[in-house]
Parts: structure tokens; C-alpha cells; sequence
């Protein structure tokens, strides 16, 4: 226990390389890595041409969070003569700079993903790749894997096909201020009151996803809340906590990815060759959502019904705005984690029930995920008409390596999240909270603060609450190390 008031210094980067070491990570990269990189930096300006389309032209953009450097995607879009909104997304040929049996890809294979602690990256790839070489920067031509389609008025996605081709991003934009613009909550970011062309390719994009996230909803895609934060850093300490805010940017980049990924898959499909599919089978614990329904007035269907569940989700979001990121939290955790599984091509593909898709690859962030690496490969053997880089059996190990890895990574962001909440509350001992109930069960009662937005536990007063009750808490003490925040009960 600590007291308030003073600084607290507690070294959040070490604990979280711990903690990666801890859950079976290898944050450090091996050796070898070095000479590789330098041979990869050599070959930087040459650019491939056999096969490859040059697309640079266009004006492509980036939209992602503030702070990312590893930029996987750039969008243009076009308006069809029939009223479709032809749609492409360029997506990061890590491939064409990694090549298979080498040390770095050895070792995106064993790390899977890259894990995001709040206070460091650890990345899959070396930065000097995923930052630089194999990052689409704003104003540097770059290799790309191009996903194309066609999206219709009523949210139809049609004509889809896979290329490579040269792009040059110009404008690497983020999510907050794009949002707020496509919302008219916000100005113009400063590119976009720039250039009109940038503006009105930017509605256009606008438009399509809009399209088919109505498409998506009617066909029972799950809208889900859940509110993620992140800390702010000043001179490596962490010094408050802010909410990730969802917005039009963020859901546009979605659909198209959801989209895109949607695309390679069916080409799998119809190329008839396995792959590794990214699924939220049927939830786990069904039941337990139709009962969280029924303590709310809603009769769900006995048999899980992601259009049923949407609608019921939908309603409760008019209905009761403030509960709806912990009702959408607790439909999460019920419905279970997502897994990679191997597909083979004589067998029907398992779905997305989360995302009401029937086909769904991860294939859009290479630079951070390697499920999306071996997806490109499989996509480039395919295009240049040669053998599958990759047997069924070895897609079956690689995908089981995934969802364990991807498990982990979740479980060192959770657990740093806490660690950093107990840093940033520190100073903030003795001071009184708004909270909801998240949880009650042997160990205790669980809360959640509004804001900042930490969880913590009721180690006073907490006897008689239920999940759902609205509580003023008082702030008694927190422990960096293990992650724990303690609270009182503030009787009114």
C-alpha cells in the first residue's frame, strides 16, 4: 500500500518485457537479424515490375490511430457509371521483402502478432521493416497487394479480385479528426482543407462503408461497444488514461477491411486451396446471453441468432445509451475469443458469427499479424500460377500457434492496462469516483470507473450490489505490481 501525493515511480517498460517473457514471448529479436535487415535495406529502391501494376497515381491515403507508424493499408475509391462505388485497398506486401525459412520470418512465425502494452510496442517485425521498408509511409512508392470490389446501393459486395501493384500514399491521416470531420463534429484536418480532391475522396469512401455496414446489420453483424483506452505518456511515465472513441473513420476502415477480407477468401474458395480462416465460432455460452437478455424485457431464440441478438443489442442501445459498453462487454466475454483454423477447400467455411460474415481471412495487417503474412503468400502462389507455399498440415500448426499467441498478447495488454491505471490513480488516492458493478462473485465485488474508465475492486462496502448498480467510490490504494486498484464504497 501507498500513499498518495508524492510521485510514484514504478518502471512500466520493464514490467511489461516481463510480462512478455512471462506469457512464452521472445521480445528481443534474435540473432541474425541484423545481417538480414541490411540485406533487405539493399534492395530498397528497387521496386518490382514483372507482374505488378503501377498504381501510384491515385490518390491513395492511410487512416489510422495517432500514434501508429506500422501502416498497413492505404484506400482510393471510385464512383461507377451504374452508381457503385468501385473500392481498393493496398495492403503491405511484407511478403515481397521476407522471405520464407529467414530468421526475421522465423521469428514473426513463433511471436504471431505484434502486442501493443501501452507504454511500448513489441513488434513481430523489426521496425526498421514494419515502420519503414514494408510500412506504406506518406510520399514513398511501395510494393502492394491490392484488393478490389464493388460496392453496390444496398451494401452488395461484387467483383472482387486480388492484384499486386505500386502505390505512393498521399496522406497518412488518423481516426480522431477524421471522424470528427465526416461526422461534422470537427474541423477539416489540415491535408484534408488542403485539398479538395482529398475531401471528396474521403465522402466517397465515406459513402461506401456506410453501405455496407447498413448491409451488414440487416444480415445481424453484431454492433458492439466496448470502450478501449489508452494511457497518455510524457517522458516515459504514464500520466493519464483517455478513451479510444469509435467514429465514422474508424468504422470506415473497418468495413473495407471486413470487406477485403471477405474477398480473399472467396477467391480461396473458388481457387479451391487451404487457408487459415480467422472465426468466432458459435458462442461458447448462448444460454447465458439469452438469460442477460431476459433480466432485460427481450426474449431471445433458444438456438444462437447473431440477427436476433443484433436487434436485441440495437434496442438496449436507444433504450439505455450509458449501460450499453458493459452490456457489449459482457456479450464479448460470453461469446468467447475469437481462433484461427486451418480451411480446406472440400469443406464449408465455419463463418464469423460476431461479424456476420460466412468468409473471413485475416489478410489486411501483415505488418503486425502473421496469420496475414501466410494469407499473402498463399494469395501471391496462387496469382503467379505456382505451387501452394504452404501444406495443410503446416496451416493447421500455424493456426493453432496463432489463437495461442493471440490469447497471450491479450492477457499482457490486459494485464498492463491495470499496471498503468495503478500508476496514473496513484496521485489521485483518496479521491471519490462515479462506478458501475461489473462483477460480483467469491473473490469480491468488481467496478468500473466512468472516468477515467479503470476497473478496480470494492475491498469495502461492496456487500448487497449487484452488476449493473451505479456507486460513488472512494479511492483507497493501488499496486503497479500486481495491477490492483482498491476501492471503497462512498455511502450518499
Amino acid at each position: 500500500m501507498h500513499g498518495g501525493g508524492h510521485p510514484f515511480h514504478y518502471n512500466l517498460s520493464a514490467a511489461a518485457h516481463a510480462a512478455m517473457l512471462e506469457h512464452g514471448f521472445q521480445p528481443d529479436f534474435p540473432t541474425g537479424t541484423v545481417n538480414e535487415l541490411a540485406a533487405i535495406a539493399a534492395q530498397d529502391g528497387r521496386l518490382p515490375t514483372e507482374g505488378v501494376q503501377d498504381l501510384r497515381s491515385l490518390l491513395w491515403s492511410s487512416i489510422d490511430n495517432d500514434t501508429s507508424k506500422d501502416l498497413d493499408q492505404i484506400e482510393w475509391a471510385e464512383r461507377l457509371p451504374d452508381g457503385r462505388i468501385r473500392v481498393l485497398v493496398g495492403v503491405a506486401d511484407v511478403d515481397a521483402r521476407v522471405q520464407r525459412g529467414t530468421v526475421i520470418d522465423g521469428h514473426a512465425q513463433s511471436e504471431t502478432t505484434s502486442v501493443y502494452t501501452g507504454v511500448k510496442v513489441f513488434p513481430m517485425l523489426p521496425t526498421d521493416l514494419s515502420e519503414g521498408i514494408t510500412s506504406l509511409n506518406e510520399n514513398q512508392d511501395r510494393v502492394a497487394m491490392v484488393v478490389e470490389f464493388a460496392v453496390d446501393q444496398a451494401g452488395g459486395v461484387a467483383d472482387g479480385k486480388a492484384y499486386r501493384a505500386l502505390v505512393h500514399n498521399r496522406a497518412q491521416l488518423a481516426y480522431p479528426s477524421v471522424g470528427a470531420w465526416l461526422a461534422g463534429t470537427g474541423p477539416s484536418p489540415a491535408k484534408v482543407a488542403a485539398d479538395q480532391k482529398l475531401a471528396a475522396q474521403l465522402r466517397l469512401q465515406d459513402e461506401a462503408a456506410q453501405r455496407m455496414l447498413d448491409s451488414r446489420f440487416q444480415h445481424g453483424a453484431l454492433d458492439l461497444e466496448t470502450i478501449e483506452t489508452r494511457p497518455v505518456m510524457l517522458a516515459e511515465e504514464a500520466v493519464e488514461i483517455t478513451r479510444l472513441e469509435k467514429n465514422r473513420a474508424t468504422s470506415l476502415i473497418e468495413e473495407f477491411m471486413v470487406a477485403a477480407n471477405g474477398v480473399v477468401a472467396r477467391i480461396f474458395d473458388e481457387a479451391r486451396v487451404p487457408s487459415i480462416r480467422r472465426v468466432v465460432r458459435t458462442p461458447k455460452r448462448w444460454e447465458r446471453i439469452v438469460q442477460v437478455a431476459a433480466r432485460l424485457g427481450t426474449t431471445l431464440p433458444l438456438e444462437p441468432d447473431s440477427k436476433a441478438l443484433n436487434d436485441f443489442l440495437l434496442a438496449q442501445k436507444r433504450k439505455d445509451p450509458d449501460h450499453f459498453p458493459d452490456l457489449s462487454l459482457a456479450v464479448v466475454k460470453l461469446m468467447g475469443p475469437g481462433e484461427y483454423v486451418l480451411v480446406r477447400p472440400d469443406q464449408p467455411p465455419p463463418g464469423h458469427f460476431g461479424l456476420a460474415v460466412q468468409d473471413y481471412t485475416h489478410s489486411t495487417a501483415p505488418n503486425r499479424r502473421f496469420p496475414d503474412v501466410v494469407t499473402q503468400r498463399i494469395l501471391k502462389a496462387w496469382l503467379a500460377k505456382a505451387g501452394q507455399p504452404y501444406t495443410a498440415g503446416q496451416l493447421d500448426g500455424i493456426a493453432q500457434r496463432c489463437t495461442l499467441m493471440e490469447d497471450a498478447a491479450r492477457k499482457v495488454e490486459r494485464e498492463m492496462q491495470k499496471r498503468i491505471a495503478a500508476v496514473v490513480l496513484h496521485k489521485h488516492i483518496g479521491q471519490s469516483y462515479r462506478a458501475i458493478v461489473t462483477g460480483v462473485n467469491k473473490y469480491g465485488t468488481f467496478i468500473r470507473t466512468f472516468d477515467p474508465h479503470v476497473d478496480g475492486m470494492l475491498v469495502e462496502g461492496g456487500k448487497g450490489l449487484d452488476v449493473g448498480d451505479r456507486i460513488t467510490a472512494k479511492l483507497i490504494s493501488t499496486d503497479p505490481e500486481r495491477g490492483f486498484i482498491d476501492f471503497a464504497l462512498q455511502r450518499a
